[in-house]
C-alpha cells in the first residue's frame, strides 16, 4: 500500500489545526481534508463592509491558561483582556433592577445546589427550585452555556467544565475564526471543499474515499462533530459503533448568531449586554458595540435558536428588532438592520453548536477519546472531559490525538515496500 501521507486529518478546525501543528517538523507527512471551503470549523470570522464578525466562537474561554491567547501573540495578534458585559443588564432595561438581582441569585443558588448536592438522576433540571419564578431565565442561560434546556444537561458534565473554568473571558481583536485559521502550518498540504465520504481499515492502514479520489494514509485523525460521527454521511468501520453510540450521547446544541448593523448612533453604548426579556427562555442575548465595532451581537441558544432554524432569518432578524425596540423604544428601528447570520444547525458537516452530555453520559466523552485499533484517533471538543464546548479544548484533544498517533506509528512501522508520498 503506497500513502498518499503517514497521517491524514479529517477537518480543519480547531482540532485539526492543533493535531497539524504538533505533527510540523516531526518527519511524518500530513494531509488535512476539510469539507468546507474554508479552514476554522466552527471558528469563522467573516467581513463585510469593513466590519468582521465571529459567526461561531468569539470568546477565549479560561483566557489566562488557554492556549490560543499564546499562539495569538506569537503571531502578533492584539488580545483585549476587557471584561465581558455580560455581568449587568444595561440600565436594568426591561424589568426592575430587583428583577434583574432576583434573577441573577436564582441562577446562583441553582448553581450551589448543582455542586452542593448533584441529583442522582444526574439532570441539571433537577436542582431547580420546584415551581420557581424564575425557571424560564435560567432556562434561557442553559441554552446560551449549553445549547439546550436543563432537562437534557448532564449535571455531572456541567459541573465539570465549570469547575474546570477560570472564567478569565478575552478576545482576538483580529477575531478568533481568522486567528485559529490563519495558524494552521502554511507548508502542512490542504484539500478544501474535500469531504470524506468512507472510511476503510486495510493491512496497512487506512482508506479515506472522497469525491476526488480514494486517500491513503497509516493512520487517521478524526476531528468530525458528533453529529457526523452519529449520522450517515461517512461510512465508518463497523467496530466504530460504540464510538458513535458515545457520540449519539454527546449532541450538538442549538446555538446560532445574529448581526445587526447599527446605522447611525441610536442609544447603544459600546460593550454592553441586554437581554431580550427575563420570562423568556427563547429570548435573545445581545452584545452592543463589541470591540466598538457597529454591530449588536444576539446570542441565540436552545429554544431560541431552534425557533430561528424553524422560522428563517428574515422571521429572527424581526424578532430581535423588536426585543430591542422593546428594550430601548421603538426609534431604535430606524437604527438596526440585518448584517450576518450563522447556520450552524443547516451546516450538513457540522450540525450544531457545541457538543453536552445527555443526562448519565459525561463518561461517553472519555470513550469517544479512545484510538481505535491504533490507526484511528479521535480529536475535537466533544472528546475533551473538561473543556469541552471550547476552541482551546478542541485544541488540546488535536495534539492529544496527535500524539497519540506518533507513538503508535513509533510502534507499527510500515510493512516493507510501503513508502509516504506527498
Amino acid at each position: 500500500m503506497a500513502y498518499d501521507a503517514d497521517i491524514a486529518i479529517i477537518g480543519a478546525g480547531a482540532a485539526g489545526v492543533g493535531a497539524a501543528r504538533r505533527l510540523a517538523g516531526t518527519g511524518l507527512s500530513v494531509l488535512v481534508l476539510e469539507a468546507l471551503p474554508r479552514v476554522g470549523g466552527r471558528a469563522w470570522t467573516r467581513e463585510a463592509a469593513g466590519i468582521a464578525v465571529d459567526l461561531g466562537c468569539g470568546w477565549l474561554h479560561s483566557a489566562d491558561r488557554n492556549p490560543w491567547c499564546g499562539i495569538a501573540e506569537q503571531a502578533g495578534f492584539a488580545i483585549d483582556r476587557s471584561e465581558p458585559g455580560w455581568g449587568a443588564q444595561f440600565g436594568d432595561l426591561g424589568a426592575p433592577a430587583e428583577q434583574w438581582r432576583a434573577a441573577r441569585q436564582a441562577f446562583d443558588d441553582w448553581s450551589e445546589r448543582l455542586a452542593a448536592e448533584p441529583p442522582a438522576s444526574d439532570r441539571a433540571s433537577d436542582a431547580l427550585e420546584p415551581g420557581g419564578r424564575w425557571t424560564a431565565y435560567l432556562q434561557a442561560l442553559s441554552g446560551y452555556i449549553s445549547g439546550d434546556e436543563l432537562e437534557r444537561i448532564s449535571a455531572r458534565d456541567y459541573l465539570a467544565y465549570s469547575e474546570a473554568s477560570t472564567y478569565r473571558n478575552w478576545r482576538a481583536r483580529v477575531g478568533y475564526g481568522t486567528l485559529i485559521a490563519s495558524s494552521l502550518p502554511a507548508d502542512t498540504p490542504l484539500r478544501l471543499a474535500t469531504p470524506v465520504e468512507a472510511v476503510a481499515l486495510k493491512a496497512d492502514g487506512v482508506a479515506l474515499a472522497t469525491p476526488a479520489g480514494t486517500v491513503r494514509c497509516r493512520a487517521a485523525i478524526v476531528t468530525a462533530s458528533t453529529h457526523v460521527l452519529a449520522g450517515d454521511s461517512i461510512a465508518w468501520p463497523a467496530g466504530l459503533d460504540p464510538w458513535r453510540e458515545a457520540a449519539t450521547r454527546l449532541p450538538l446544541g442549538r446555538n446560532e448568531k445574529l448581526f445587526l448593523e447599527i446605522v447611525g448612533t441610536g442609544p447603544f453604548e459600546p460593550e454592553t449586554h441586554v437581554l431580550g426579556a427575563i420570562d423568556d427562555p427563547a429570548t435573545g442575548a445581545y452584545y452592543i458595540r463589541p470591540l466598538g465595532r457597529p454591530v449588536i451581537e444576539c446570542f441565540l441558544g436552545g429554544t431560541g435558536a431552534r425557533t430561528a432554524e424553524a422560522e428563517g432569518h428574515e422571521a429572527a432578524y424581526a424578532r430581535a428588532i423588536d426585543e430591542l425596540a422593546g428594550l430601548f423604544g421603538a426609534s431604535v428601528r430606524g437604527c438596526l438592520r440585518p448584517f450576518m447570520a450563522s447556520e450552524w444547525a443547516a451546516t450538513p458537516t457540522i450540525g450544531g453548536g457545541y457538543s453536552y452530555a445527555q443526562p448519565g453520559c459525561a463518561p461517553a466523552r472519555l470513550v469517544l477519546a479512545r484510538p481505535f485499533e491504533d490507526r484511528l484517533f479521535f480529536a475535537g471538543e466533544a472528546t475533551h472531559p473538561t473543556d469541552f464546548s471550547t476552541a482551546h479544548g478542541a485544541y488540546e484533544t488535536g495534539l492529544r490525538a496527535a500524539s497519540e498517533a506518533m507513538a503508535a506509528l513509533t510502534l507499527r512501522p510500515s510493512r516493507a515496500g510501503a513508502g509516504a508520498k506527498g
